[in-house]
C-alpha cells in the first residue's frame, strides 16, 4: 500500500512540473512575437519584456494577469471590478484590452518614465543583464534578488535568443522595414 501510494505521488509530483513547464514554453510561444516587436519599437529587450512579464505574472497565471490582461502588476486606472469565484473583486491595477497592450504600456513606462528612461540611451537591446540590473536599481521593485530572478528566467528559457535573432522578427514589422 505504501508503494502504490509513494508511486502516485510521484507521479503526481512529477505532472506537476512538466505541467510548469509546459505552461513556461506554451506563455513563450504564444507571446514572444509580441516581446519581438515591442523590442524593435523601443530597443528593449524582448528578453526582458517577456522574462519581466513571465516572472511578474507567473506566466500569465496570477489573478490580475488573467481576469485583467495585466502583465507586470501595474496599478492605476481607478478601481477596477472584475469577478473571481462568482464575487465581484475591486483592484487598483489596470485593466488591459489584451496582453500586447499591458506589454506596450510597460515599453511606455521604461521609455518615459524619467527613472528608467536613461536605460534605453545606455543600454543596447542585446544587454540584458544591464537592463535587468538598471530597472532593479531604479525602483521597479523592492525585491533585491528580483533581477537575478528575471536573468533566472531568461537563461532558463534561453529567451535572450529573442534579441539577437532577427529571423524571429514578426512578419509585418519585417514587411514595414522593407
Amino acid at each position: 500500500m505504501k508503494k502504490i501510494l509513494l508511486i502516485t505521488t510521484l507521479l503526481i509530483s512529477t505532472l506537476a512540473a512538466s505541467a510548469q513547464k509546459n505552461t513556461s514554453q506554451s506563455y513563450i510561444q504564444k507571446f514572444k512575437d509580441d516581446a519581438i516587436r515591442i523590442m524593435h519599437e523601443t530597443g528593449i529587450p524582448a528578453s526582458i519584456v517577456l522574462g519581466v512579464a513571465m516572472h511578474e505574472s507567473g506566466c500569465g497565471n496570477s489573478t490580475i494577469a488573467q481576469n485583467l490582461n495585466n502583465q507586470f502588476g501595474v496599478k492605476g486606472g481607478g478601481s477596477v471590478v472584475f469577478i473571481k469565484h462568482n464575487k465581484k473583486v475591486r483592484s487598483a491595477y489596470k485593466k488591459y484590452d489584451s496582453v500586447f497592450e499591458s506589454f506596450q504600456d510597460f515599453a511606455r513606462i521604461m521609455t518615459e518614465r524619467k527613472q528608467f528612461s536613461h536605460l534605453a540611451d545606455v543600454l543596447t537591446h542585446y544587454d540584458y543583464a544591464g537592463w535587468a540590473h538598471g530597472i532593479q536599481r531604479n525602483g521597479y521593485a523592492s525585491s533585491r534578488k528580483w533581477a537575478a530572478q528575471v536573468l533566472g528566467i531568461i537563461k532558463k528559457y534561453d529567451l535572450n535568443d529573442l534579441d539577437e535573432n532577427p529571423s524571429e522578427q514578426p512578419k509585418e514589422l519585417a514587411e514595414a522595414k522593407q
